[in-house]
């Protein structure tokens, strides 16, 4: 039996837990820390007892975790607000934000308390530890931001801008980290580095920073609002929109690199690379926007190319050929275009498709969607259900809202993301009766979880609308579900179920093959079947492969939306860091080979 509201004093039962817990890990007492949790209770553990990002859950792997997790010393851990009782439908916990402090790091974590049953003692249902700073490597910001300017001898000779300069050249040191890829990812990542004194590198293919924005189709605005996508030490103003252009997020890319002082290389492509597993460096050349060639040997390689990759799955359809119209992967749809009296067939009902769709409309295209399996479905207006409180302009500050966001375990709360996917669709009820009407096939998602597990197990399967289903609706977008193209006709397409479309344009928004192919595409397949999977959820319920060691020593992968990128990318840091300075598990491993031979 529960105990009634009034006799509950959060913040008195949060710190005997807190004491319970740092008495069990003081002495490495896995039994005792275990008993601490429900039996179905979650410990997400970011680098702080593991080095690794981790989701342990019931009793017995959670004493395991502890008890075969490196020795980081004392490890200390206080509350250092009010803890809070907090009621979700039928549900109630105790919430506190802890700090911890060890003699290596420190860092942040959520706890949340239960009861169940008729046992009245309150124990963890999640435990959120979260590594924030290693001890004497902290980041050059607030109090211990640099003086600015040239000091003593150097004074006179250079200013900022001649240090700069020879800073971004690279001409008489070698990058620690190699970063491919100046988009959102690739850029946080750098400046994260930066903060910690990690020599980074930035490629990329396009002329300018943001480029990879700018050249998209012309109508393609961000489908998450700003609360949610801000940069790591540069926040959007109060003045941005909440749904941000794409030529404004690149020139907002472009700034934040300035700003942040990035090192990074335009107009340049990767030309050759190689591993030297002896000396656990990497062999680079790159062919700068000039021509020119440049060798460099960083430590570390990451590829920050984007989730879902570089490579476009592009269908292979017979009697292409014979095609009189155009045709093009989505990656190659710019828009633009006066398309009156033309027909155009999209492949493909997911973002990509729905916006691309819409453009062509609004050019004056008569549009038909092909739709190969459902998708779900949610308004912009209606996802902001999942944020309220966390992301939105009363919310918390957003290094507290990412906190909490990652404190819940992906695969802990199927209920919470079944209910509010539920409270979306109720918000969108009109919406998607128009659209079932139309004949359009919807999902709830996997496990009925929207978009989350979608966006987490497959990098899509979704559209977050912000118009295209109401013309679906009305009928102004043709819909053929459940169909594919079975080959090209002269002036159009065949379709799988006999039927034929004429069509002057088809754009298939088929996705794209997934980051490991980027990187069997770059750096070549000796590398690639050297890595485990990168993306999707492993056994534990974490994203496999990125912000992580991808089995290939040396290469990372960085990637996710600009709020996953902002808060997983310091744990990458923070790994790259522990290695360069020698407190990793895996750099004392390296200095023992190297040793040895």
């Amino acid at each position: 039996m529960t105990a009634p509201l009034n006799d509950v004093d959060p913040k008195a039962i949060a710190e005997e837990w807190i004491r319970g817990f740092t008495t069990a890990v003081a002495g490495r007492d896995s039994a005792a820390a275990a008993v601490l949790f429900q039996a179905d209770g979650w410990w997400r553990d970011l680098l702080i007892f593991g080095w690794d990002l981790r989701s342990v859950h019931g009793i017995e792997n959670i004493g395991m975790h502890l008890a075969e997790g490196p020795d980081h010393g004392q490890v200390r851990f206080f509350m250092p607000d009010e803890a809070n009782l907090v009621e979700v439908g039928d549900d109630r916990w105790i919430q506190a934000v802890i700090t911890i402090d060890s003699e290596l790091a420190r860092g942040r974590g959520v706890l949340r308390l239960t009861q169940t049953g008729d046992d009245t003692s309150w124990k963890a249902w999640t435990l959120l530890t979260a590594m924030e700073e290693l001890v004497g490597y902290e980041e050059s910001a607030g109090a211990r931001r640099p003086r600015g300017g040239a000091q003593g001898a150097d004074r006179m000779a250079r200013n900022w801008q001649d240090a700069r300069l020879a800073q971004q050249e690279f001409n008489d040191s070698e990058p620690q980290v190699l970063v491919i890829g100046a988009g959102h990812g690739g850029l946080g990542l750098a400046a994260r580095l930066g903060q910690v004194d990690v020599s980074t590198l930035v490629i990329d293919r396009g002329e300018r920073i943001g480029d990879n924005w700018r050249n998209r189709y012309r109508s393609l605005v961000l489908h998450d609002p700003v609360w949610y996508d801000h940069l790591p030490y540069l926040p959007f103003p109060p003045t941005w929109p909440i749904y941000t252009p794409k030529d404004k997020i690149g020139d907002w890319l472009e700034f934040y690199a300035s700003t942040l002082e990035l090192n990074v290389w335009t107009g340049s492509e990767l030309v050759s690379s190689n591993y030297d597993d002896d000396d656990a460096v990497w062999t680079v050349t790159i062919r700068r926007a000039d021509g020119s060639e440049r060798t460099v040997h960083p430590r570390h390689l990451v590829l920050a190319t984007g989730a879902s990759g570089t490579e476009p799955n592009m269908p292979t359809v017979p009697d292409a050929e014979k095609f009189t119209g155009t045709f093009c992967h989505s990656s190659g749809f710019t828009g633009g275009t006066d398309l009156r009296g033309k027909k155009a067939t999209v492949v493909g009902s997911c973002n990509s498709g729905h916006d691309i769709a819409q453009e062509l409309h609004e050019q004056g295209a008569d549009v038909t969607m092909i739709q190969r399996s459902p998708s779900y479905v949610v308004s912009v207006d209606a996802s902001a259900i999942a944020m309220v409180g966390m992301y939105d302009e009363t919310g918390p500050p957003t290094d507290t809202a990412d906190l909490l966001g990652a404190s819940f375990p992906f695969k802990a709360v199927p209920h919470i993301h079944q209910a509010t996917t539920s409270a979306m669709a109720e918000a969108d009820k009109d919406l998607l009766d128009g659209l079932r009407r139309s004949g359009f096939l919807l999902s709830t998602g996997i496990d009925g979880t929207g978009a989350l597990m979608l966006f987490l197990q497959k990098g899509g399967g979704y559209y977050i609308n912000v118009g295209c289903s109401e013309l679906i609706a009305a009928g102004d977008i043709d819909i053929r579900a459940g169909v594919e193209i079975q080959r090209f006709t002269p002036h159009g397409v065949r379709l799988t179920d006999g039927t034929a479309l004429d069509a002057d344009i088809v754009v298939f928004a088929t996705g794209f093959k997934g980051m490991l192919e980027t990187a069997r595409h770059l750096l070549g397949d000796h590398v690639a079947d050297r890595c485990g999977p990168v993306w999707g959820l492993d056994d534990e319920g974490e994203l496999q492969g990125i912000w992580r060691k991808s089995g290939h020593p040396g290469l990372w992968f960085m990637g996710g939306n600009l709020a996953m990128a902002r808060y997983y990318g310091k744990f990458l840091a923070l790994q790259i860091k522990a290695i360069e300075e020698g407190i990793h598990p895996s750099a004392a491993a390296t200095q023992q080979i190297t040793s040895a031979l």
